[in-house]
């Protein structure tokens, strides 16, 4: 039994299951596994890539959402009433001290 299996390792470590005449069973399932590895590697990588990508989106969704905050608030100080006295004041306009009066026209009907 030992003899055996010392014959059956040293076949296998000089690959005679490669050479033998029944080889292109092993051949076949040999190519079989190597397709699958490849296919294996190439969509990881894919999927490397695409998570990868997601991160980069997210980041510069994380820019574009600060920028579009820190632009809101510029906008909202830009329409602040002191802001807009103060930079018509330069020019000479001052508020009026008399509230604005409404003109209600009535139309006769004939």
């Amino acid at each position: 039994m030992m003899q055996l299996l010392k014959q059956k390792i040293y076949d296998f470590l000089k690959v005679k299951f490669l050479v033998s005449k029944d080889s292109i069973r092993n051949w076949q399932i040999i190519v079989f596994v190597v397709i699958l590895f490849l296919i294996m590697i190439g969509s990881s990588h894919r999927a490397d890539r695409k998570v990868m990508r997601i991160a980069n989106l997210n980041q510069e969704i994380l820019k574009l959402t600060a920028e579009y905050v820190d632009n809101r608030s510029k906008v909202v100080k830009m329409k602040l009433e002191s802001t807009i006295r103060k930079k018509v004041s330069d020019k000479g306009l001052i508020p009026s001290n008399h509230p604005p009066k409404k003109i209600k026209v009535i139309t006769k009907e004939e």
